[in-house]
Formats: structure tokens, C-alpha cells, sequence
């Protein structure tokens, strides 16, 4: 399977996931730092998310410092579901649930031994068919609203 994988900055983390996808088969599709590209945290997730929209990519692999920023820039394309995942736990529920179709890890926080618990999980993991009315439901809310974006931070919107 082709999964994009971007970052902000290539670390021994990206390195590790990158090695870890391809001893599971899988062929990273790499996007910004991780393949010499600079590209900030917001062009780095936007980049991710197109290649999973349009086709080029099955799903995809962010990460950035928190992991916050790219789960939010990627979520700002319409038809992604990124998902930020800090354990195993989460990562299955992200599947199981949410049917998420972005994994996001802060390069902070994840150390190379939860990365490949997450990965395993993430990996393994497929939607559960009684979420089919809450995704349904999701898929609603992001057409009613058609990337409608709050201006000046919400603070008009009161």
C-alpha cells in the first residue's frame, strides 16, 4: 500500500517510521523535509492531504513537533481525517471510530518504540461497520459547513 508521509523536519524518528513502513511492505510516499523539499508544518500537512484525496496515497503518516498543527492544517482539507495519536490506544480507536485516514504523531513526544506500537495498531485496524451512521454524520457536518473557515480567530462569530 502507498502511504504519504510528511513532516515538517526529517528526524531519526521519520527515518525510523519510514524504515518501519517498508519492512511491512508498505511504499512511503514521501513529501517536504523527508524528501529535501522544505516546506513549513501547514504546506507539509496540506501536501500529505492532497496526495491522500486525490488518490496518490491510501492514507498518510504527519508528524510535526506537537503533532497539534499538522492534525489541524491536514483536517482543513476536505475528506481527511487526521487523526493526532500518542499510543496504541488511541491510534485503534482513530481507526476503529473515526475512520481515520491520517495518522499524526508529535515528533516530540513519540519515541521510536511507541511509533511502532502506534504504527501496529494504526496498521492492523479497520473501521468498525456500526460507526457507519456517525461517519455518515461527519461526512454532513464537513459538507453543511464546505471548509467555511472562522475569520479573526471566531472572535466575530459571537
Amino acid at each position: 500500500m502507498i502511504l504519504a508521509m510528511s513532516s515538517d523536519e526529517r528526524t531519526p524518528l521519520t527515518d525510523a517510521v519510514v524504515a518501519m513502513l517498508r519492512e511491512r511492505g508498505h511504499q512511503p510516499l514521501l513529501l517536504g523535509p523527508l524528501a529535501d523539499q522544505p516546506l513549513t508544518w501547514p504546506l507539509a500537512a496540506e501536501a500529505l492531504a492532497a496526495a491522500v484525496v486525490e488518490g496518490r496515497a491510501a492514507g498518510g503518516v504527519l508528524f510535526c513537533y506537537t503533532g497539534t498543527g499538522a492534525s489541524i492544517a491536514a483536517n482543513k482539507v476536505p475528506g481527511i481525517r487526521a487523526a493526532l495519536c500518542v499510543d496504541a490506544a488511541t491510534a485503534r480507536g482513530a481507526r476503529w471510530w473515526n475512520d481515520a485516514n491520517v495518522l499524526v504523531m508529535s515528533l516530540r513526544l513519540t519515541s521510536v518504540d511507541v511509533a511502532r506500537e502506534i504504527l501496529d495498531a494504526w496498521l492492523t485496524e479497520q473501521p468498525r461497520p456500526e460507526e457507519a451512521g456517525c461517519l455518515a454524520e461527519l461526512a454532513e457536518i464537513e459538507r453543511r459547513w464546505g471548509g467555511a473557515g472562522l475569520r479573526g480567530g471566531g472572535a466575530d462569530r459571537a
